[in-house]
């Protein structure tokens, strides 16, 4: 299959900005063959914290508009956006199939501390992935990325694509290129990260969206420094052919990860 990332610098607040991108990205990626594109986090308004009750109400209405462009594309989409729900508000990933339809929601279970987002979000509590026609998709978002226990827990549920939004900070960049290729390769999965571009009043990003394969190698890399539209062919085969020569999920002993001695 044909995967696509969106990579772009995410307009503060700026709802109708940001859409107006995706949707030209969509359509650019859909024409050279894309078949999932996977969009960056808290893509419709970014980190504007103090209105995020404000854009969470709109992101309904941002999910139909996104529906309608996954439907005339037959596109598959994932990334994250702001939910209203008990009583607050979610960095929630959503992953709607080619009619359109939500499959998945997949709500941030670690909030990162530096920028305080627990002041603002709440936490997720559970794994999420879905069924797609190219194998079970997992969902990770930005700072997941550094916990390898959920990863793992999505292998060992039947996952065998990580789709990852991020706006991870271009002062950590060389963790974001590591660390995306290192959890493809431990579950030996294909790893679509989308991270943004750009920057706002006090962070610059990174970009340097990427694909790694199940063999940890990176198959297309975006740039650092500006938006892209990047497309990558992912042999599914090369799933079964790395577990089959290297089978270390075949071989874990959940037994022994428990308590350590000494």
């Amino acid at each position: 299959m044909r995967a696509g990332i969106l990579q772009f610098n995410v307009a503060l607040g700026n709802v109708a900005a940001n859409l107006s991108r995706v949707r030209a990205g969509l359509r650019d990626l859909a024409r050279r063959g894309a078949e999932l594109v996977v969009l960056p986090e808290m893509w419709s308004c970014g980190f504007d914290n103090l209105r995020l009750a404000e854009h969470a109400r709109r992101t309904p209405g941002v999910l139909d508009d996104l529906a309608v462009e996954a439907r005339r594309l037959s596109l598959w989409v994932a990334g994250s956006l702001p939910e209203a729900a008990d009583g607050g508000v979610y960095n929630t990933a959503y992953v709607l199939d080619a009619d359109g339809e939500i499959r998945a929601a997949y709500r941030k279970v670690h909030l990162f501390p530096m920028t305080g987002e627990s002041r603002y979000f709440l936490a997720g509590d559970r794994a999420v992935s879905c069924p797609t026609p190219w194998g079970r998709l997992g969902i990770l978002t930005c700072f997941d990325l550094r916990f390898p226990e959920l990863a793992r827990a999505l292998a060992a549920g039947g996952a065998t694509i990580l789709a990852v939004c991020a706006q991870w900070p271009m002062a950590r960049i060389p963790h974001w290129d590591l660390l995306l290729a290192a959890r493809a390769l431990e579950n030996q999965v294909f790893a679509i990260g989308a991270n943004r571009t750009g920057a706002d009043p006090d962070l610059a990003f990174g970009g340097r969206s990427a694909v790694a394969s199940p063999g940890g190698e990176i198959l297309a890399r975006a740039p650092a420094r500006r938006g892209a539209r990047l497309v990558a062919d992912l042999d599914l085969s090369e799933i079964t052919r790395t577990r089959k020569t290297m089978p270390c999920l075949d071989l874990r002993v959940p037994g022994a990860y428990g308590e350590v001695e000494g």
